[in-house]
């Protein structure tokens, strides 16, 4: 911790480090956003009533960069049913459109050089300033009675909302007995060009219990609406238009490299609020990112970002990262970032790069708070099954990263004799037939804590 090094392997050298990127992306929010254990009111959904010439209102679902709202019978906090209650008790009682609003970042649902067979999963679900349930819904397959027979796919229950399923579903699955030999199943879940359906197909063993599969939402901010409408309905507002949404697309003004002094783009929202959510405090949100790998938060982190000085923008939170990497004093040469959750195959690091930002890290106010967003060897978070029975369970706090041909992880570890070690470890460009580096990494660090 004092800056001694120890090992160094190709220190300098440029690798992808997936979801490694998410160091970089909750250290500047820790480093700029305050104090992540307080709420931050202006991320909170709201409500706006706007009002026509001829007396219909229209209500506007106004998304605030919020990643933790959620729509569900057991919600207990942030919960887009709280706000459809607000309405109710401000006196409405009929609507003539409801508009999920995202306008306060502008429209970049994925951020560049994220794989498109990724955009249909759980993984790339896509970003929005108005995002509910993580920009997710599921779908559940079963298997038939016997071989031969169709598998059953269908909506989870609480998707399917007054009888009506989010999207097309293409069933393409059928019933197996077994598998090469062996049971097992295989299934496979794309969004055919031009579509929001999603199609299904692969193969289930006979027997099987039933999968569910996480599928992203084409368009969160419909999505947001939608689910919205359904609960002011359930409440007895009657809706006499439409349930769409409202975007801001990109313009050159949302990049910082482009745009002149002052002139980031700020939406200005129609109507008058009547309702709004105070969000969870951030630090619950990093833990999150941090211990689950999870993308889209740490997208949403990034906009948050670009907030600070700009427009919300993916180039906003970028030109932040940019700033704290610059005032720590890492050689340029040694990053470069198109995204804040590491699904970008652009994204480059060196070790010493991200081992420069860790050290830096422990120096800040806020280095116990950063550390303990991390993963535990053993114990919690990606690296739960990783590190147990070693030396190093309950001992290495690391963030993993893994993209097809990428294996990396990097952190803080406890040796034997009670240092602490900084380390950063990349595997890149592995061969598909070589398998997961993970075994030889975890093996390297567990000898270098026994040994120091």
């Amino acid at each position: 911790m004092a800056g001694e090094e120890l090992i160094a392997i190709r220190p300098d050298e440029r690798f992808t480090p997936a979801s490694n990127t998410k160091i970089f992306t909750v250290a500047a929010a820790f480093h700029r956003l305050g104090d992540l254990t307080q709420p931050d009111p202006s991320m909170g959904t709201s409500v706006r009533v706007v009002k026509h010439e001829d007396g219909a209102l229209d209500l506007l679902l106004v998304g605030g960069g919020d990643p933790m709202l959620v729509d569900g019978a057991d919600c207990v906090r942030d919960c887009l049913a709280s706000l459809a209650d607000m309405v109710v008790q401000n006196g409405v009682t009929r609507v003539r459109n409801v508009v999920g609003d995202d306008r306060l970042y502008p429209d970049q649902p994925w951020a560049p050089g994220w794989s498109w067979e990724d955009l249909v999963t759980r993984s790339g679900a896509p970003t929005s300033a108005l995002t509910v349930n993580s920009n997710e819904v599921a779908i559940l397959v079963k298997p038939g009675e016997t071989a031969g027979t169709p598998a059953e796919v269908t909506w989870r229950a609480s998707d399917v909302l007054g009888g009506a399923p989010p999207y097309a579903l293409t069933n393409e699955m059928t019933t197996v007995a077994s598998v090469d030999g062996e049971p097992g199943s295989w299934i496979s879940v794309e969004r055919p060009a031009g579509s929001s359906g999603i199609r299904v197909y692969g193969r289930v063993a006979v027997g099987s219990s039933a999968i569910p599969i996480p599928v992203a939402v084409p368009s969160p901010a419909e999505a947001a609406a939608w689910r919205f409408a359904h609960l002011l309905r359930e409440r007895g507002v009657a809706i006499d238009g439409t349930v769409t949404a409202a975007h801001r697309p990109q313009q050159v003004d949302d990049n910082p490299k482009l745009r002149k002094e002052g002139a980031a783009p700020s939406p200005v929202f129609e109507g008058n609020e009547i309702a709004r959510l105070l969000p969870p405090p951030l630090i619950e949100d990093a833990t999150f990112i941090m211990k689950q790998s999870q993308n889209l938060h740490a997208e949403l982190f990034l906009r948050r970002l670009g907030r600070v000085e700009g427009a919300g923008s993916v180039e906003d939170g970028l030109a932040i990262i940019g700033q704290m990497l610059d005032g720590i004093g890492a050689e340029r040469t040694g990053w470069d970032f198109s995204d804040g959750a590491g699904m970008s195959i652009y994204n480059r690091v060196t070790p010493r790069t991200v081992a420069k930002l860790l050290q830096w890290s422990t120096k800040q106010s806020w280095a116990e708070q950063f550390r303990s967003t991390f993963p535990v060897g053993g114990v919690d978070g990606t690296l739960r099954r990783r590190f147990a029975g070693t030396a190093l369970e309950g001992r290495v706090f690391a963030k993993t990263g893994t993209l097809t041909g990428v294996n990396a992880l990097s952190g803080f570890m406890l040796t034997k004799s009670g240092k602490t070690l900084i380390f950063s470890a990349y595997a890149n460009d592995r061969p598909s037939v070589a398998g997961s580096a993970t075994a030889a990494m975890d093996a390297a660090l567990v000898e270098i804590s026994e040994t120091n």
